[in-house]
């Protein structure tokens, strides 16, 4: 019997979308006791983008999809499977990975929620690649979707004025081997720093009623000093570790596309891996953070910039909740 052929998997098309209304950080000074110069010196955001009242994951999941598939060329009914990291299902279930399915028409599609906090998008495309590179899949979508408005407590000023809402997506497909697409993923997990990053409610341990919401369990909470610590530890060597074992350096990388968390952890990132300003990726300072959605929307605003052509070696690097972190390495193959 003739072994099968591993096949090589590339991102193909990109897509994000985000809801119109923007909070300015002078918004947030009429909210909350804080300022704009103390949360762009801190976080690095200017302004991010919040959903109205009601609105899913899957809305925005569905726009930023279809725009993926349109950058790509492809239908959705030749989607094979379509996975969604994301914190802030529509549902605890059906998956929003469901709902995205039907509002844009992939019948011919599975698909599956992933929770991998801030890494999810990642943990994701890790997924697509194996499923693609095995032969299971032909075509693969990753949406990347959050609305974090909707687990904030606005009361807190150390939490609300980080998170933003909207949507990032990919296609992962099969291409030419010599296009060489994602090519390598180094990813890990720790869950002794759970501690540190949780939402206490909604789930098995604690679930939902009267006493749990009045005590506001079911927002987010963290311990911004130690997740501080850990992540600019983790993120800067994790994307050095998946580039050495590689052969590969900072000289090597087009683009860092990091997970828009904080600009102080991406900057620690940055001076590691000796890279100039022109090859980081920064989207925080208009969309904050959107957990899983920031590294697919970043990228597609990456493409609209011009920042990307096709060989081009892009480095992803994640840390989040849990904790989890990562890096992959890609050569661009989107047009």
């Amino acid at each position: 019997m003739a072994a099968r052929t591993l096949l090589t998997a590339g991102i193909t098309g990109v897509g994000m979308s985000y809801p119109d209304r923007i909070l300015t950080n002078h918004d947030l000074e009429k909210m909350v006791e804080t300022n704009h110069q103390w949360i762009v010196e801190r976080t690095g955001i200017n302004e991010r983008r919040i959903a109205e009242k009601g609105t899913g994951a899957s809305v925005h999941g569905a726009k930023a999809a279809i725009q993926a598939l349109e950058h790509a060329g492809i239908r959705p009914d030749q989607v094979d499977q379509i996975i969604v990291p994301t914190v802030t299902p529509d549902m605890v279930f059906p998956a929003t990975a469901c709902l995205i399915q039907d509002m844009i028409g992939a019948q011919n599609a599975w698909g599956y929620d992933l929770e991998g906090a801030c890494s999810g998008f990642l943990f994701a495309l890790q997924n697509a690649r194996a499923q693609v590179e095995s032969g299971a899949a032909r075509r693969v979508l990753v949406v990347g979707t959050e609305v974090m408005s909707a687990i904030l407590n606005w009361e807190d000023r150390n939490t609300c004025i980080l998170f933003g809402d909207g949507a990032g997506a990919v296609v992962v497909e099969a291409i030419e081997a010599e296009k060489v697409g994602i090519f390598d993923a180094l990813l890990h997990v720790d869950g002794s720093g759970a501690k540190y990053l949780y939402q206490t409610a909604g789930g098995s341990r604690v679930p939902a009623s009267a006493e749990s919401v009045a005590a506001k369990q079911h927002f987010v909470h963290q311990e911004g000093r130690e997740v501080f610590k850990f992540a600019v530890k983790g993120m800067a060597k994790v994307t050095q570790d998946v580039l050495e074992r590689n052969g590969l350096n900072g000289k090597d990388v087009k683009l860092l596309v990091p997970h828009q968390a904080n600009i102080r952890i991406i900057e620690a990132t940055q001076r590691r891996l000796d890279l100039s300003d022109d090859q980081v990726m920064i989207t925080i300072d208009r969309f904050g953070n959107t957990t899983a959605a920031s590294i697919p929307m970043a990228l597609r605003v990456a493409c609209d910039e011009g920042r990307l052509q096709q060989g081009d070696l892009v480095a992803l690097s994640a840390f989040g909740a849990g904790f989890t972190w990562g890096s992959i390495l890609v050569r661009w193959t989107a047009s």
